[in-house]
């Protein structure tokens, strides 16, 4: 093979200079195989509309030195074609732009087309016109439906096509995706399903890509779709085909966010056990969900309520920075694996089973033999004896010996520093206390005083149907004619609202009745509040706002948002209650919002609220939005997103103007600029290892705290132990590291000495300040 594609490029080069020649990407039961050869394949998940192409690079650049062979990502339909037949690949939604990065960076690609994402995704990816077609339903036997899909696909794999990037164009993804955890809901749809799925797979099989293509979550993925593992741990997961390679495709590494939870967090251990039990138990391609979170820019944030930051606690965070430990701990297994790559795709494959959960996987080739430890018990550490010698594997951890000897790494035993990220004020040239504000009343009188819209209608309608997802906001209005002896006027009236909106603010006649938020997961309410109505005509004015559309389950599509009713006026006479229904009244209703519609978010418009002295230099930036309630925010124009009560983005340094719409009041003079850095960072690493510090870029300041022996406690708070080598730590660290971007520490007794610390596990502490 290797002297073929040698014999093709001379060729190439004698006949036109130079040309790509085709890569071979295929599988068997064991791996999957590039250009004849199995291999491990270690992938990460970075979503292109997520962050912004000057990211692109540098992100795709950490993702390889972090020792990842390929880039996954979701292709997002509504964000491509937001309007039917109308289509956006600008800006970071250049996709074509993005895969030639991977490319160029040299590393595979994995193309998941969907075109359901689901990704906390707003939607699910779909286009909210889809669901307006006539006869629509989704993700089932529907003519519609397919049309539409297969057109979006094949207009994808055109486009992919067109520029070479497949493998087998010499180009570099190695997988494709149709349709997405499609086997979770597939029962709801019965027989309808089944079919669905292999029209699916007949369907991505006719566009020839030339690769391999993927069904995840797809327990009956029809051949020869592979299907593939997503989920915290995979690795009990059997494909459904002897000839499918065991695959993960999401094995998540954090959360998503909604709004008012608090951050999740996976631990770095845990991460690193859920790989090596999954390699150690047959596996050959894993890949991260997220990688590299990033941001839910503009309207694209999923639910409903799913914040705008999606930094998803991954091993780069929303601003690309290393998310250490995590990030090193995940690298270092990452060289482990690879150095395995043929004994683990080749050999034969043996298991002992040590009992209270211990078992040592050993997989064996002519040429050497390769060794997994793992001990899945949550609370004991256990003792392994194989081949003569003792191994002690802490509880929940997987030990690996690229030898059968020696122990390498354990999922347990983190040797790499961990980073604190801090928010610094803003360190401008001449920085005002506070930035300077101006601002400009939304204009409701239209709505408020005359109930004029846009289009009219004798229903209640969907807030989908009505404004096509253009907008989190939609009127609902209606003028009611009162008599003096309409029975329902009385001194105790009220205006009885059933809503799906996710925020609702009432008005009757110009005044502000009251609002509601709906709990998450409790979309379907009564709102209720105390109103005065005069003879003659009312106008009731309702202002339904989303934050974010359903992206997941059955059905979803359904799933209604907006005022769909019934509304009512209540009057009460004593014992007697009067309901007047106006559910079928005539409604009009007006998409979005005056300062959306005239654009009061640009920079060129005089009426924006600005800001002045953004802070300097290359670090990603924090617009910390203390102090406001809800709404959405603008940087230069852009939206960057909705913010609740708070926002995280980046800004160029230089001028910035920065414009916000808020919804329900709050001070904007609390509102200010931060960047974020690495504070400090912490290490305690075990004896054997080499230690890097680093303060990303900047110098190590100083050395806080340096001990080699049995020291204790925790990062920001180290403290001495029972023993402690005899050359000072703190001067030897000082030396070697404060000064400079990085050094390299061998923790070892020939470098600190030997402490007298017994059968005590030796470990240098430190902590150092940026």
């Amino acid at each position: 093979m290797i002297f073929l594609k040698f014999l093709l490029s001379f060729l190439c080069f004698l006949l036109v200079g130079s040309c790509a020649y085709a890569t071979i990407v295929s599988h068997d039961g064991r791996a999957i195989t590039i250009d004849g050869h199995r291999r491990v394949l270690l992938s990460g998940s970075i979503h292109y509309p997520r962050s912004t192409p000057e990211m692109w690079p540098d992100l795709i650049k950490k993702g390889r030195e972090g020792g990842l062979d390929a880039i996954e990502t979701y292709v997002f339909w509504n964000a491509h074609e937001p309007t039917r037949r109308q289509y956006d690949f600008s800006g970071n939604l250049d996709l074509i732009r993005f895969l030639k990065t991977i490319q160029d960076q040299g590393l595979y690609g994995v193309l998941r087309i969907g075109p359901y994402v689901c990704a906390e995704w707003n939607y699910g990816g779909f286009p909210v016109w889809l669901h307006n077609m006539p006869g629509m339903e989704f993700r089932t036997t529907n003519t519609a439906f397919m049309n539409e899909m297969q057109n979006f696909t094949t207009m994808i794999v055109d486009m992919v096509k067109k520029e070479k990037l497949f493998a087998s164009q010499g180009g570099s993804i190695i997988l494709a995706q149709i349709e997405n955890e499609y086997g979770n809901v597939i029962g709801s749809y019965g027989e309808a399903g089944k079919a669905y799925i292999q029209w699916c797979a007949n369907m991505a099989q006719s566009l020839d890509v030339g690769v391999p293509w993927i069904m995840c979550q797809q327990d009956d993925a029809p051949q020869p779709m592979l299907n593939t593992c997503n989920g915290w741990y995979c690795d009990n997961f059997e494909p459904n085909n002897p000839n499918t390679p065991k695959m993960w495709t999401e094995n998540w590494t954090g959360w998503f966010k909604n709004w008012g939870s608090k951050d999740p967090h996976r631990t770095t251990e845990d991460v690193a056990f859920a790989v090596a039990r999954f390699f150690q138990r047959g596996g050959t391609f894993q890949n991260y969900y997220m990688y590299h979170g990033g941001t839910n820019f503009d309207r694209t944030a999923g639910g409903p309520y799913i914040t705008t930051t999606y930094d998803y606690d991954a091993p780069l965070d929303e601003f690309g920075n290393l998310n250490q430990p995590k990030y090193g701990h995940l690298k270092q297994l990452h060289d482990v694996l690879h150095s395995m790559e043929k004994t683990l795709t080749h050999g034969n494959i043996s298991t002992t089973d040590f009992g209270n959960f211990a078992s040592a996987t050993v997989y064996t080739t002519e040429e050497g033999s390769s060794c997994f430890f793992g001990n899945v018990n949550e609370t004991s550490d256990a003792t392994i004896n194989f081949n003569g010698t003792s191994y002690v594997v802490p509880a929940w951890s997987v030990s690996i010996l690229p030898d059968c000897k020696t122990e390498t790494y354990n999922t347990a035993k983190i040797n790499t520093q961990t980073s604190v990220m801090v928010k610094k004020p803003n360190e401008a040239e001449d920085e005002p206390v506070t930035l300077k504000w101006s601002w400009r009343p939304e204009n409701v009188d239209n709505v408020l005083l005359k109930g004029k819209g846009e289009s009219t209608m004798s229903q209640l309608f969907d807030q989908k149907i009505v404004s096509n997802d253009q907008s989190d906001y939609l009127w609902y209005m209606t003028t009611v004619n009162l008599k003096e002896q309409d029975p329902v006027l009385s001194k105790n009236m009220s205006l009885r609202i059933n809503s799906t909106a996710h925020v609702l603010h009432a008005f009757v006649n110009g005044e502000h009745i009251g609002n509601y938020r709906a709990d998450s997961g409790k979309f379907h309410y009564v709102f209720e509040q105390d109103a005065k109505f005069n003879p003659g005509a009312n106008v009731i004015s309702l202002l339904s706002i989303t934050v974010g559309l359903p992206n997941y389950g059955a059905f979803f599509e359904t799933v209604p948002a907006g005022i769909t009713g019934p509304v009512f006026i209540i009057g009460r006479n004593g014992d007697e209650t009067v309901v007047k229904d106006l559910s079928a009244h005539k409604w009009n209703y007006k998409t979005g919002l005056s300062g959306f519609d005239n654009q009061l978010f640009s920079s060129e418009s005089p009426s924006t609220w600005s800001g002045e002295s953004a802070p300097l230099g290359n670090e990603p930036v924090v617009v910390d939005l203390l102090g406001l309630g809800k709404g959405t925010a603008w940087i230069n124009g852009n939206n960057i997103g909705r913010y609740w009560p708070a926002f995280l983005s980046s800004v160029d340094e230089g001028d910035n103007t920065l414009v916000l719409f808020e919804e329900i009041g709050g001070n904007p003079s609390l509102v200010n600029f931060r960047t974020v850095t690495v504070g400090s960072v912490c290490a305690n690493v075990y004896e054997k290892n080499v230690l890097e510090l680093s303060c990303n870029g900047k110098p190590i300041s100083a050395i806080k705290f340096a001990s080699f022996g049995n020291p204790g406690g925790n990062c920001g708070s180290f403290e001495k132990g029972t023993c402690e080598a005899n050359k000072d730590a703190m001067d030897i660290l000082t030396d070697e590291c404060v000064g400079k971007e990085m050094c390299f520490i061998d923790v070892s007794t020939e470098k600190f000495g030997a402490p007298e610390c017994g059968d005590a596990i030796r470990r240098l502490a430190v902590e150092a300040i940026c």
